[in-house]
């Protein structure tokens, strides 16, 4: 017994003596461990050691774009927004991505991508991904017989990050292909990449955007033309700093300092007033076959601009926005700047409306030099015209009679009374400009730079020898109709910044008083009588009374002349100014008109923001023989269109078979319903519906919906028949 006690002591001294030897050598291991990393920390082998581990897990310094504030029409329209694009690609060098995975689904995937994006072929796309692993294959086998060699040389990985889109994609397109065959895995399994950029969205498509201007395709080099360009230090925010840092294989984004979105701004454009004037304009320039054509409308008292529009002819034959013509277009005025000659002759009291000057046949030579009326050709003697006479017929032989009475022997008196009027003031506007631009070019006696001839005043009381743009047109027309006082027209109202406003922007005063009162009253006059008995007939409308003056001018080109700018300026009601309007249209083909042509845009804008803007009685609203009588049906609810049409006696037709959802036409019998096809797995069309029951649509199926406009849905962002994601977002668009 003691022998077995002994022999158990000796073995567990034994044991006691290895354990402690392990533990000895543990405890060694540990300090070896402890001292080379505590050498590595604090040295500079360390050092590097640290900075290389970084570069493969933190990317540091990336900039985060700001949110660039939106452009608004003054009733809270968007006309330009910055939503979220991404470009896809894939990293083949992905952790988790498995080849007999890929090789599984590619074929799948790649017919998905082309049904969505098909300027590819689905070959193309399974070729491009394909092509993407065996160019990680080629890298690995580089990087094995360089390391085999010896040669620390690394290899470049161009499969690290390869485009599988060639556009960028939105939002809701991410989501979708999310859900394609083998992307439908997490990142770093199925090598998807999603880089993020902000990009410029207009949702009223070219509706003023020449005024509203363009971004770069660089969103980080912000405007480059309109309003986005001229103030583009608001718009664009502060951007932040982010850096990205792999964790668990799968990169992530830490944001160090968020960005500051930018401002939004508010305009004083009435998307309906807009869209009245770009149409009536461009329907006018297809009739004429004209080269461009120009058309603003602002309030009288405010100098808010409601609408504006420049339109060029492309190379292809359309009208679009180019130039900012409203601004910038540089040309001779012609004889609406006779009612300038008019007011500073009658201001300084050189005539009065009814001092007469003789015309003849229309032709009167000064210094060898003929004045020319537009009847001259037909040899009619028109013996003597009064100054509101001259005025309503457009008598260039009266303006430079008058101009030469007064002011022959002291022109420089002349443009003094232009002087006093403010059309020679320096201004700047809410469109960014070159040069002398949006700058009126009157000559002056003095002036060495620009040549004053023994003809130029006679000439310039007609509309010659002088460049003003449509701009100061406006704002001298407006002065007449807003007492007298001349107010600068512009386009931006307001700033606002989360939802909060910063700045407000007012009328600049240009000129209490353009004129004496007297003055003022006789000129209104003047462009009554050029509506009701002159050279602007046809611009008379049934609803209110209109004044204005018309113009033709000659294009100076190369010192010669070709082709015609035809304008009208006026204002309206006459009797109680609320609108001005500037209509110009540069080279149109047949007999120049400037109330033919230009006058009849002025008359369609005009009524057409009359019945939008002001309340009329029913006796105000003549019956139209030609209107459609039976008023346009929404598609959507037949039964509460059937319920509806009863109720007004209309005739409804049915239905093949029973059917909740329709689309609406009438012909010459009855309002014809035909149903639409609803498929719970299928995006549902509802075009031609209106909110209500659109939205009930969508979100039944699933989508979360984000609506602009007002009316019937014109277009929606996921296309009708497309499979649906439940959860996704759809955008419509209503007008």
């Amino acid at each position: 017994m003691n022998e077995q006690n002994e022999q158990n002591k000796k073995t567990k001294k034994g044991v006691l003596a290895r354990y402690g030897l392990i533990v000895t050598l543990l405890m060694l291991f540990a300090v070896m461990i402890f001292f080379t990393a505590g050498r590595l920390a604090f040295s500079s082998e360390g050092k590097r050691w640290r900075e290389v581990g970084e570069k493969e897990t933190v990317i540091r310094d990336r900039v985060i774009l700001p949110e660039r504030g939106s452009i608004y029409t003054y009733d809270g329209k968007l006309l330009a927004t910055t939503e979220p694009l991404y470009s896809i690609y894939m990293d083949f060098w992905a952790d988790g991505i498995a080849k007999d995975t890929l090789t599984k689904y590619v074929g799948s995937l790649s017919l998905e991508l082309a049904k969505k994006f098909p300027d590819r072929t689905a070959a193309q796309y399974k070729s491009v991904i394909l092509n993407g692993w065996k160019m990680r294959e080629e890298e690995e086998r580089q990087i094995r017989d360089n390391k085999a060699r010896g040669i620390e040389k690394r290899v470049p990985i161009r499969s690290r990050y390869v485009k599988i889109i060639r556009r960028d994609i939105s939002y809701v397109d991410l989501k979708e292909i999310r859900t394609y065959p083998f992307w439908n895995q997490r990142s770093n399994r199925s090598g998807l990449i999603a880089e993020e950029r902000n990009a410029r969205k207009k949702p009223f498509g070219n509706l003023a955007t020449r005024t509203v201007g363009n971004v770069y395709k660089d969103l980080d080099k912000g405007g480059a033309s309109g309003l986005e360009l001229k103030y583009d230090s608001l718009l664009r925010g502060v951007p932040g700093v982010k850096f990205r840092q792999k964790i668990q294989g799968k990169w992530m984004d830490v944001v160090e300092k968020p960005a500051e979105a930018g401002w939004d701004i508010i305009t004083t454009l009435d998307a309906d007033i807009q869209d009245i004037t770009e149409h009536s304009l461009r329907e006018k320039l297809i009739e004429t076959e004209a080269e461009s054509g120009t058309a603003i409308i602002m309030e009288v008292k405010t100098g808010e601009i409601k609408g504006i529009v420049n339109l060029d002819r492309m190379s292809n034959g359309n009208y679009a926005e180019g130039n900012p013509n409203a601004f910038s277009y540089m040309n001779e005025p012609g004889s609406t700047f006779k009612t300038v000659t008019a007011m500073v002759a009658l201001d300084d009291g050189v005539v009065t409306p009814t001092d007469s000057f003789y015309v003849g046949t229309g032709l009167y030579q000064y210094n060898r030099r003929w004045v020319r009326d537009h009847y001259w050709r037909r040899g009619q003697d028109r013996g003597y015209l009064t100054v509101a006479e001259g005025i309503a017929i457009s008598s260039n032989i009266v303006m430079s009679k008058i101009a030469l009475k007064g002011y022959e022997e002291n022109p420089k008196k002349f443009v003094e009374g232009i002087d006093r009027i403010g059309l020679r003031k320096q201004l700047q506007w809410d469109v960014p400009l070159k040069g002398i631009e949006g700058t009126s070019s009157i000559r002056f006696p003095d002036d060495k730079s620009n040549y004053w001839s023994k003809t130029t005043l006679p000439w310039m009381s007609f509309g010659y020898e002088t460049k003003i743009p449509p701009i100061y047109m406006l704002m001298f027309y407006n002065a007449i109709a807003n007492d007298g006082t001349m107010i600068k027209p512009f386009i931006t109202k307001e700033f606002v910044k989360d939802g909060k406003v910063m700045k407000s922007m007012e009328a600049e005063v240009v000129n209490p008083q353009i004129c004496k009162e007297t003055t003022l009253q006789q000129i209104r006059q003047m462009l009554v009588d050029v509506i009701n008995k002159g050279t602007a007939k046809v611009v008379a409308s049934d609803y209110f009374p209109v004044a204005g003056k018309t113009g033709t001018a000659q294009i100076a080109s190369g010192g010669a002349y070709g082709g015609y700018y035809v304008s009208f300026c006026g204002y309206f009601p006459a009797d109680e100014p609320m609108y001005t309007i500037f209509v110009g249209i540069r080279k149109p083909k047949g007999v120049p008109s400037g109330g033919g042509m230009a006058g009849m845009v002025f008359k369609h804008i005009a009524e057409q923001t009359y019945i939008r803007k002001v309340q009329l009685t029913v006796e105000d609203c003549p019956l139209d023989s030609l209107l459609r009588k039976e008023p346009p049906l929404k598609n959507g609810n037949w039964n509460r269109n059937r319920k509806m049409l009863a109720l007004l006696g209309l005739p409804a037709g049915e239905t093949v078979e029973p059917a909740e959802w329709v689309r609406v036409t009438a012909d010459s019998m009855a309002y014809m319903p035909q149903p639409i096809a609803l498929n719970g797995s299928l995006v549902p069309d509802v075009s031609g519906m209106g909110a209500r029951d659109a939205l009930f649509l969508l979100e039944k199926a699933g989508l979360k919906v984000r609506l602009s406009g007002s009316g019937r849905v014109v277009s929606q962002s996921i296309s009708p028949g497309r499979t649906l994601v439940k959860g996704t977002t759809i955008g419509i668009i209503l007008k």
